[in-house]
């Protein structure tokens, strides 16, 4: 009878560790950014600078026709989306999170810096590899000269970060973000290539992982988000003046909170 019933009471405890448990790490908010306005590019002519001839050959063609190079600076879809637009959470300060960020990477390809939009992190790393040469010019077969020239932003005025050539092919750098008295709370990090002025890439300072850029159609999705009511910003380095739309989120754990953010 004994064995019996520690059998019984073997099977039942076997069941309860196999049982699965319903565990949330937080909520997701998703939607979408839309804009009122119009979409905008600023246009250059390529023989204004250097390697004329080598960058025009960048693979994304929306970005170049014939002898003009265009700087998409807004990118609205047919319903109103707004690409690039930066979603994120800030009403939570992950110090953890933010000592372990490995930094924000930026390449330089076809004179063109990518990604167009991100974030950035106070004091943590912001790296640049420059991966263009040109084995026709035989001044640039080593490598197409960039120079990328970072500025932290707030409102009217700008001060610059660090401002380094990259001249060959491969070289990189790897220099912390600097914003100064409280300016990552209001401003954003501006990068800008000193050869090739249309090269430029625009990054929102975060201070958690709760953030997403939207995708060409203005869609978002932000992960994990610990339950309750946040403070969130839907941002554009053009849009809006490039000032923060600030929206109040309630996520549920395990739901999905609906977030419609417009841009005006």
């Amino acid at each position: 009878m004994k064995s019996a019933l520690s059998m019984m009471f073997g099977v039942a405890a076997v069941a309860l560790v196999a049982a699965p448990l319903t565990s949330y790490a937080g909520g997701t908010i998703a939607g979408k950014v839309t804009f009122a306005g119009k979409a905008e590019n600023k246009e250059f002519l390529f023989s204004k600078f250097p390697n004329p001839k080598f960058c025009p050959q960048i693979p994304d063609k929306s970005k170049a026709d014939g002898d003009k190079r265009f700087l998409k600076q807004i990118e609205v879809s047919k319903d109103g989306g707004l690409k690039g637009a930066v979603v994120a959470v800030v009403d939570i300060e992950d110090k953890a999170w933010m000592d372990g960020y490995a930094g924000t990477e930026v390449v330089a390809a076809f004179c063109d810096f990518q990604p167009f939009s991100g974030v950035v992190v106070n004091t943590r790393p912001f790296k640049v590899e420059n991966t263009d040469a040109d084995a026709d010019d035989p001044k640039s077969v080593a490598g197409v000269l960039h120079n990328p020239h970072s500025f932290t932003v707030k409102g009217s005025s700008s001060a610059t970060g660090f401002n380094i050539g990259l001249a060959k092919k491969g070289d990189k750098l790897d220099k912390p973000v600097t914003f100064r008295g409280g300016a990552e709370k209001e401003g954003y990090f501006r990068l800008q290539c000193d050869q090739h002025e249309f090269m430029q890439s625009f990054f929102l300072p975060v201070s958690n992982a709760h953030f997403a850029v939207a995708k060409d159609d203005g869609s978002f999705e932000i992960k994990d988000v610990p339950a309750g009511k946040h403070k969130v910003v839907a941002w554009h380095p053009f849009a809006g003046k490039a000032k923060k739309i600030e929206f109040d989120v309630d996520v549920t754990d395990g739901g999905t909170a609906k977030l419609q953010a417009e841009i005006k």
